[in-house]
């Protein structure tokens, strides 16, 4: 995967280019759909195929108050773009200078480098006060010589593919409705790094993970399976604020994974939630967290075996 940080940079990549545009959280199967159809139009035009997509979400510059809690961290959504099979990702630092742009100004600067194509959402808008629409991507193109293709919500069964859709089902727990409108497994991205040891102290070592996502599920105990090097593992994941052994509450996703030794520090692992075992609870003493998370971990062992 070839990743860009500026449009001049795509003078570096052959031309004409095909460019799937949105902010893609969640790279959910209307999003899939969007990029999907921008590769074979690619591929029949002859072109090389774009993701242009940003960093942060727009809706931190734009509603700060009101931006939401993002399904997929960059460094995810980049991982989740490239595995759609798009060699080539434009990821624009998006601030208040690039918000202001007038949208003629952001398009005339893409088309510069050989524009054949523009694959964007229904009722997708850009630029300066949001002024920039579909209807004028369409005027420019004509003039510029580039087609725009708009493309319909997407549908499963009676429920529409939406990233708010899906945020409200992680927040609910419902993995089974976030699975169906991801067209995959809901995953949380993060880097392991150093804890506190207690976990190894008592016999339970854990990943104390760095998340890079935002939304979580409710807390709890999980079975999980962790995807470290190409290779899915099992193991127990607590979400919560620790009340037996932490004071400050803040909420935090540990994962202890079974039978595993190595030293994984500063690697970014991938964390499946495959079963609620329980909501999270404070125990009166230690041993008695001990004697829970061993029933956890059996519990977790047991429900993980059936489905290898």
């Amino acid at each position: 995967m070839r990743l860009l940080h500026s449009v001049d940079e795509l003078s570096g990549v052959p031309g004409p280019h095909c460019i799937a545009i949105g902010a893609f959280d969640g790279i959910h199967l209307g999003h899939q759909a969007l990029i999907g159809q921008m590769l074979s139009r690619a591929r029949t035009l002859r072109a090389t195929p774009v993701v242009l997509t940003f960093d942060p979400h727009p809706s931190r510059i734009l509603r700060p108050d009101h931006a939401p809690r993002l399904l997929t961290s960059t460094p995810h959504k980049l991982r989740l773009i490239e595995s759609l099979g798009c060699p080539n990702i434009l990821l624009i630092p998006f601030n208040s200078a690039f918000a202001a742009q007038d949208p003629e100004v952001f398009v005339d600067d893409l088309a510069r480098h050989g524009l054949a194509l523009v694959c964007v959402g229904r009722d997708w808008a850009f630029g300066r006060n949001r002024s920039g629409n579909v209807a004028l991507l369409r005027q420019l193109g004509a003039k510029l010589g580039f087609e725009t293709v708009e493309i319909p919500p997407v549908s499963v069964g009676t429920e529409m593919v939406s990233s708010t859709r899906i945020r409200r089902a992680v927040e609910e727990g419902d993995f089974d409705t976030a699975k169906l409108l991801l067209g995959r497994d809901y995953t949380i991205l993060g880097t392991v790094e150093h804890g506190a040891n207690l976990g190894e102290r008592i016999g339970f070592p854990t990943a104390n993970l760095s998340a890079h996502n935002e939304q979580f599920p409710p807390n709890g105990v999980y079975a999980v399976r962790i995807l470290r090097q190409g290779r899915w593992l099992d193991g127990v994941a607590n979400i919560g604020v620790r009340p037996t052994v932490d004071q400050a509450g803040q909420r935090k996703l540990e994962v202890h994974i079974f039978d595993f030794t190595e030293d994984c520090y500063g690697e970014d692992v991938e964390v499946r939630f495959e079963h609620f075992l329980r909501p999270e609870k404070k125990f009166d003493s230690l041993d008695e967290l001990v004697a829970q998370i061993r029933s956890d971990s059996a519990r977790a062992r047991e429900l993980l075996a059936c489905h290898p």
